[in-house]
């Protein structure tokens, strides 16, 4: 049986912010990382640039294998877990190679989700979650002509994107009535799909597709309103799920990820989880989520290295903000927070400017003079500060108007001294 006294499943942002913490408290334990990739630790946020041929595959290198050496870390790739036994500190591989671990962490990010569609079985269809994916779509696209995405989130408009550019004729299924309908609200969502729909991209809203079927060498699909569609590509983004199907039988409790506590770990005591795959504390609370983005999983995974090595200076995860940024057809857009996606609640309180020659747009959300959350199309804005004055929950009061008509300026001012 192979021994080591940290564990680490998974090779992405969490899992390497892990790497780090242990070795700065802990440089002389050993340390392996299992991945069930065949490449070195890459960024799936960079994949629609591989895709796109905008970023060479090599780009995308998280770490090369002199850091692995240098930090003393035994990597293994293509090692697929297949079930944990927490009672007995060991993991087992899909080969049956069994390993026993001092300390646990569950890195393993999250899979494609894909609908219950008759026929898909039977029909060629891709993803892009991983870097074989993205190569994959990007051969395919050199040879379609027409394409349907499922999904208009992030990762299907992405795709939808590089397709339009490739001259590929797309249409997006997408069961809610706009684009991007978890990051902005139908307004900010208009400006986006206005753009798309310039470069050629058709939207179907409100639609599902209920089965497939080959034709040729492409597929026919057929949506929940009768109409079929043709396609030679046809791409799978309609969500994403946390990937913890080899905890079966652990014990180690899981909800909608593997559930964690502000140190991020598990039910079980050696045994931590951070990244895609973990449910942690959401902010402001209560409750949790599965934040699903990298900055949150850089976070977490440094908060549970901290914790395996028993750092002292370790401070509990404060919770998750949503937050992305999002670039398109040389455009951008970004959100941050909550409350500027969809109807908002009941004591929200709503500011929005926009510039439709420009193409601009804001919605800015406060509680009680504390800013939620802010969405913007085309407009200047700081994340980081943002996610700050939503993370403190600074009283706005005294500068609320300056912070709505300049955000990105009352805020910097704002953060400049209150980091003093």
């Amino acid at each position: 049986m192979n021994a080591t006294d940290y564990l680490i499943v998974g090779s992405s942002h969490a899992a390497l912010e892990a790497i780090s913490a242990i070795r700065l408290q802990d440089p002389a334990a050993s340390l392996t990382v299992l991945t069930r990739d065949r490449h070195l630790p890459y960024s799936p946020t960079l994949l629609p640039y591989v895709v796109s041929g905008r970023s060479a595959p090599g780009r995308v290198t998280l770490r090369n294998d002199a850091f692995f050496a240098e930090q003393r870390v035994r990597l293994q790739r293509e090692a697929t877990v297949a079930s944990v036994r927490p009672e007995a500190n060991t993991v087992e591989l899909e080969d049956g190679t069994l390993w026993q671990y001092g300390k646990l962490l569950l890195a393993t990010g999250a899979a494609p989700s894909v609908p219950p569609i008759a026929g898909m079985d039977s029909v060629r269809s891709y993803r892009l979650r991983t870097l074989d994916d993205s190569l994959a779509l990007r051969d395919a696209i050199g040879t379609a002509h027409r394409a349907v995405v499922l999904g208009a989130g992030l990762i299907g408009m992405h795709a939808a994107e590089n397709l339009a550019a490739g001259g590929v004729a797309v249409t997006v299924i997408e069961p809610r009535d706009q684009v991007l309908p978890s990051y902005f609200d139908d307004e900010a969502a208009g400006y986006i799909e206005r753009s798309f729909t310039a470069h050629g991209v058709a939207f179907r809203f409100g639609r599902t597709a209920v089965s497939a079927a080959p034709d040729g060498a492409g597929c026919r699909l057929t949506l929940d309103d009768g109409a079929e569609l043709e396609a030679d590509l046809l791409l799978v983004a309609t969500g994403v799920r946390a990937e913890f199907g080899y905890l079966a039988g652990s014990g180690i409790a899981t909800g909608r990820g593997i559930l964690v506590d502000a140190t991020m770990r598990t039910s079980a005591e050696s045994v931590w989880a951070a990244g895609d795959v973990a449910e942690a504390p959401c902010f402001p609370g209560p409750g949790t989520a599965v934040a699903g983005i990298l900055p949150e999983a850089v976070a977490q995974g440094r908060t549970a290295g901290m914790a395996m090595a028993g750092d002292a200076a370790l401070t509990p995860y404060r919770g998750s903000v949503p937050r992305n940024t999002y670039c398109f057809f040389g455009q951008s857009a970004i959100s941050v927070g909550s409350g500027v996606a969809g109807e908002p609640d009941p004591g929200v309180e709503i500011f929005t400017q926009r510039d439709p020659g420009a193409g601009a747009y804001r919605r800015i959300a406060f509680r009680e003079d504390r800013l939620l959350g802010m969405a913007a199309v085309n407009l200047t804005v700081d994340a980081g500060i943002l996610c700050e004055l939503i993370l403190r929950q600074i009283d706005l009061a005294p500068v609320k108007q300056r912070f709505v008509e300049q955000p990105c300026e009352t805020g910097r001012m704002l953060m400049s001294r209150l980091w003093r």
